[in-house]
């Protein structure tokens, strides 16, 4: 006759009052949806462009609240409301989009030169060493010349029209978009080099399937730094002999005194120049999908 073994009890150890014992991971009761997701819903309870907004928005405010109560008087600094009317006026009667499409005009065409320039300059300098050897030490040299020194060669040069004015903006463009490319083109790892040497790339296949998409978040990052120099490089060629554009209503502001048509230009500048940065970061998000990024927690 045998004997029958019964089962060893494998059920977790209660208490004596029937409740589970918290030693054993299997009894402790899961966490509920809710508590792990609310740190979650926190975060994104407000709207991030929400967010985005409210630092203008008090600044605006307390301008507002300062000029009420006579800390800023109107020959200082104009109320926001003040500005706001005057905005009006100045759309009212075209003076303001009239200059705003002059002022574009000559962003527009020192930008595609810079563009020109300064991507040319970095390909011939990043891809070649006689390149290099040919070209940086010369743009090196030149990039610690203030821009804004040479507008009085330029104004000899090129005479009082639109030329040194374009000019003057080529020159502030080119630099940054030169030093970023050459650097994002030398800073290509060597091992993506050599692994497609090894699938059979040519020279032309190199540069076109491993060193230029490699160079193009460098050259994503000069484009905005230029577009921000850009800016600033109109506000001093407006400042030459000009009788149209956004620095032309500043310097007839300036002549009567006028704070308020001056900061709805500053105003212009800055919208101008957001608008820009918005566009080339649309520009990376499409053109750089390929590439994973840490956006921020």
């Amino acid at each position: 006759m045998g004997i029958s073994h019964a089962p060893p009890d494998i059920s977790p150890v209660s208490s004596k009052d029937g409740a589970a014992n918290p030693s054993d991971p299997a009894a402790v009761p899961a966490p509920p949806l809710k508590a792990l997701t609310s740190s979650a819903t926190r975060r994104t309870r407000v709207p991030r462009w929400l967010r985005r907004t409210t630092g203008p928005v008090l600044l605006v405010v307390v301008w507002q609240v300062l000029s009420a109560t006579g800390v800023l008087t109107p020959d200082v600094l104009a109320s926001p409301g003040t500005i706001a009317r005057v905005a009006g006026d100045l759309i009212a009667d075209g003076s303001l989009p009239s200059a705003m499409g002059v002022s574009l005009q000559r962003v527009a065409a020192g930008l595609l030169l810079g563009l020109l320039v300064g991507t040319t300059l970095a390909l011939v300098s990043g891809l070649f060493r006689i390149g290099e050897d040919l070209v940086d030490a010369s743009v090196q040299m030149l990039r610690t010349v203030p821009f804004v020194g040479l507008i009085p060669l330029f104004i000899i040069w090129f005479g009082i029209g639109e030329a040194p004015k374009v000019a003057i903006i080529t020159l502030g463009v080119s630099f940054p978009l030169y030093l970023n490319v050459y650097a994002g083109i030398r800073g290509v790892d060597a091992q993506l080099i050599e692994a497609g040497q090894s699938l059979g790339l040519s020279r032309w296949g190199l540069v076109r399937h491993v060193v230029l998409p490699g160079a193009l978040p460098g050259a994503m990052t000069g484009l905005r730094y230029s577009l921000g120099i850009a800016w600033l490089a109109l506000v001093f060629a407006e400042q030459v002999n000009a009788d149209a554009g956004i620095g032309f209503l500043m310097v007839q502001a300036r002549d009567f005194l006028r704070t308020d048509v001056i900061v709805v230009c500053l105003i212009v500048y800055a919208f101008l120049g957001l608008l820009a940065d918005f566009i080339v970061r649309l520009l990376e998000r499409l053109l750089l999908q390929w590439r994973p990024t840490f956006t921020g927690q």
